[in-house]
């Protein structure tokens, strides 16, 4: 028997696959509960913020209450995501557990009080954190340890937006720019898939977005079934989308990089950032750019729902909504950018269709996956996300605006410890596998050499 199963590597990989079954299965059901009542708790005090607009000014103060809870208990779970991509790429170091409730609360705690951010970043770490306790009582080694790290984000990922196969790409994608490596890719898969059927399970629904073009797309070539001026239109797109997702990335970066160096007293950090969001919330006389935006309760608010639609975004919606979250990131308060990175991008997507006389839905779901393929260089699970969340006939569009996206969002991202394995551009002075914080570190130096001369 053991001859046999010596002669046919299909044994051995079959043993591979039902190991990592058995593994994945605990971490699914773990991280897709989790998940599962992180979006409940979620869906609770959105609508209870909806309903007591007096709790926004309790903002500030809930920003001191988030820096003192990860001063005293956070110990290293205040690096996030970053943490989790260090630990797969060098083992050793640890995840605390704490870090899946810890950012759960917090997160909860901001979207509560008007913070605008996301739900994927608390995701992935519920995901990354409840992994890492599993693979530390299954005794895996340090190479098994990063497969069931990287199932984690997939799991968190694939049960916070209903996306499995996205979910699975992502984790694979997410850890080094230009590199997929797939000693992975059926435990992600796995993984991925059932956090999404426990989440499911549990009652979670998620939000449905719909591309209907209201024109028809057609070639004047009969053998040819792209229309051509549409693509150019996506091309431009693409283009202003990867820009957005790097100045995203950049302005939040900056602003907790000064933030700290100018406010010398830590804790009046995310005070401040709290009462600068009530500043500039009443200052536009509008709430639209408080919290997830998935949807508003306003009639005529601005959200992701409605920038599928003409008249469902101002022209600027999309600046607004990156600059607030920026500050509320870039100064303490906890969640994820994704979400935000879909309402900005679904924003300037509706704003760049009226200009350019293309179909608001189509172009508001290409800004909706690009914005998010340039500022986290995921271009291949951002194609992916368009076809589970908008259907498949219209790839090719969501194809070339994430691939446009990623290439001119350029050396730049959301999460400092990704690697940087492929330069975007044929030459390059980057060295290999230097994180991209290293990257922006470099770059800013070089700037300043610049001005200076």
């Amino acid at each position: 028997m053991k001859k046999i199963k010596n002669s046919f590597e299909q044994f051995s990989i079959a043993s591979h696959l039902i190991k990592w079954t058995l593994l994945v299965i605990p971490v699914s059901l773990f991280v897709g509960s989790m998940v599962a009542l992180f979006l409940w708790l979620l869906d609770k005090v959105t609508n209870i913020r909806y309903q007591n607009g007096w709790l926004l000014f309790l903002l500030p103060l809930a920003g001191v209450f988030i820096y003192f809870l990860y001063k005293l208990i956070g110990k290293n779970s205040e690096a996030g995501n970053n943490l989790i991509m260090d630990e797969i790429h060098e083992p050793g170091g640890g995840i605390p557990t704490r870090m899946a409730p810890l950012v759960l609360i917090t997160t909860i705690i901001t979207h509560l009080f008007g913070g605008s951010a996301g739900r994927e970043g608390t995701a992935v770490q519920i995901g990354g954190s409840l992994a890492n306790l599993l693979g530390k009582w299954f005794k895996l080694d340090n190479g098994d340890i990063k497969i069931i790290l990287m199932t984690g984000i997939a799991a968190g990922f694939g049960a916070v937006f209903g996306t499995p196969l996205t979910g699975a790409i992502f984790a694979l994608e997410v850890l080094a720019i230009g590199r997929i490596k797939y000693d992975a890719l059926m435990p992600c898969l796995m993984a991925s898939v059932f956090a999404d059927i426990v989440c499911s399970a549990w009652g979670i629904h998620h939000t449905h977005y719909h591309i209907e073009l209201t024109q028809t797309i057609i070639s004047s070539i009969s053998f040819i079934h792209i229309d051509f001026i549409l693509l150019f239109k996506v091309i431009i797109a693409g283009v202003a989308f990867g820009l957005t997702g790097y100045l995203f990335s950049e302005t939040t970066h900056t602003i907790k990089n000064y933030s700290n160096k100018w406010i010398k007293i830590k804790w009046l950090i995310p005070f401040i950032g709290g009462a600068i969001i009530i500043a500039l919330t009443y200052s536009l006389g509008t709430r639209d750019y408080l919290g997830l935006g998935v949807t508003n309760p306003t009639a005529n608010g601005v959200s992701i729902v409605s920038c599928f639609h003409i008249g469902g975004a101002n022209s600027f919606s999309w600046l607004w909504k990156l600059l607030f979250t920026a500050i509320t990131l870039g100064m303490g308060f906890k969640g994820g950018e994704v979400t935000p990175l879909f309402f900005i991008g679904a924003a300037l997507g509706n704003t760049i269709a009226i200009l350019t006389g293309a179909p608001v839905d189509l172009m508001a779901g290409l800004g909706f996956i690009a914005v998010f393929a340039g500022a986290t260089n995921t271009p291949i699970a951002c194609t992916l996300m368009g076809v589970e969340l908008f259907g498949g006939e219209y790839i090719l569009y969501y194809a070339v605006a994430c691939f446009t996206a990623y290439y001119f969002s350029g050396h730049s991202g959301i999460y400092n410890s990704q690697r940087l394995a492929v330069s975007k551009t044929v030459v390059s002075d980057f060295d290999e596998e230097i994180t991209l914080k290293t990257v922006r570190d470099r770059r800013i130096k070089k700037m300043k050499e610049w001005i200076k001369k």
